[in-house]
């Protein structure tokens, strides 16, 4: 009777320590979102270089195990890195701005095409279905047209504006290399430390939902990183074969946006279909471009994203879509390349707390599970059978 007195009295006395480490921890996030806030402007490299170091590392582990050593394997990897990215820049980019260039000046010679191309279809589907005067639409559209590009023209001069856009290029281009050698280089044991200070009650269990959130870093990031690439050099080739206009900075802008659930496709189509009507006398080239795309989508959900990222990621279109916008609007381009390991660790997080929840006093009330086997579950219910039943911590 006594020992049971004090194991209740413990779990009592203990409820409260652990209650009052929230305004702690609270504290502790609230800190950090501040300075990173304050020093927005000053992670840039930092975060890409943390970025670059957690997609290479598996490459530096596999030479280790080969037989080099970890300061050769992190040499090794960052000049082939920096030595792909500048082949990049040197090829790829100069034809990806001289076709944007090239793109923003016939643009408006391309709409009035398309304007004339679709205007016997819409006169046709006006008279059927009652919709606005072609003027009316077209004014409409103009004024949608403008208020977009202007509000594109002033965000691309705020970031433009001043010394800070030059200083963070620079700053990519010598800081990022460096911070990414040192973090390769030392993050085996950067992690050791970390999990020293881990407190020793709870550090398995962080362990855990520190291996998640990497396994859901490393099925997202890494393979929609793969995914990417192969739809924009497919979209590209594809364009280029039927000879759309401008189908390389299409194709490969449209690869590139994949990275955003449904944005690529759906803006790589839309442009791809005006420039098409635009540029094709008959229906064969549309039809043809339109095939492209919807064979890309088949092949990304086919075949590329589960191979390549798999269905362990756990994390939803939309949750990413919003964690991007809010990333951004928060804290600039720092917040977009943090907002996916954020989204991450957050359902991560979140899914831990519910089970965490399932088990707990306040869900089962008065109907706790006692310890042993896993209780029975009904066939189609829906409902998924619990591991090995725990007494209420």
């Amino acid at each position: 009777m006594s020992g049971g007195t004090r194991s209740e009295n413990g779990e009592e006395a203990a409820l409260p320590v652990r209650m009052r480490r929230w305004p702690s921890y609270l504290a502790a996030l609230i800190v950090f979102l501040i300075l990173v806030y304050l020093l927005r402007t000053v992670l840039l490299p930092f975060v890409a270089g943390m970025g670059v170091a957690y997609f290479l590392d598996p490459v530096c582990d596999k030479l280790e195990k080969w037989g080099c050593s970890r300061i050769l394997a992190t040499t090794l990897v960052t000049i082939v890195f920096a030595l792909l990215v500048i082949l990049g820049f040197l090829i790829v980019v100069p034809l990806l701005v001289e076709q944007l260039s090239n793109f923003i000046r016939v643009l408006p010679e391309l709409v009035e095409r398309a304007h004339q191309r679709l205007l016997p279809l819409y006169s046709e589907l006006q008279w059927r279905f009652d919709l606005p005067a072609i003027d009316d639409l077209g004014g409409l559209l103009r004024s949608r047209i403008g208020s977009a590009a202007g509000f594109i023209g002033e965000a691309l001069q705020g970031v433009a504006s001043g010394g800070a856009a030059l200083v963070n290029l620079l700053s990519l281009l010598f800081i990022t290399p460096v911070v990414t050698f040192y973090l390769l280089r030392d993050w085996d044991l950067l992690v050791a430390r970390l999990d020293a200070l881990l407190p020793r009650d709870h550090a398995e269990t962080i362990r855990e939902q520190v291996r998640a959130i990497d396994t859901t870093l490393a099925g997202f990031i890494r393979g929609q990183a793969s995914v990417c690439l192969v739809l924009g050099t497919y979209y590209a080739a594809g364009l280029m074969l039927v000879s759309l206009p401008f189908g390389l900075v299409i194709g490969m802008l449209a690869g590139l946006l994949t990275f955003i659930p449904y944005v690529g496709s759906m803006s790589g189509f839309v442009v791809s279909m005006a420039v098409a009507l635009a540029s094709f006398d008959g229906w064969q080239g549309p039809v043809i471009v339109a095939g492209i795309f919807v064979s890309g989508q088949m092949l990304e959900g086919n075949f590329l994203t589960p191979k390549l990222v798999g269905d362990r990621v756990g994390l939803h279109p939309v949750w990413i879509i919003f964690a991007l916008l809010a990333g951004g609007a928060l804290f600039g381009f720092v917040g977009l390349l943090l907002a996916v390991p954020v989204a991450a660790s957050i359902g991560v997080l979140v899914r831990f707390g519910i089970g965490r929840y399932l088990d707990s006093p306040l869900y089962l009330g008065h109907h706790q599970v006692a310890p042993g086997p896993a209780r029975p579950v009904a066939p189609g219910s829906g409902e998924t059978p619990t591991e090995s039943a725990r007494e209420p911590s």
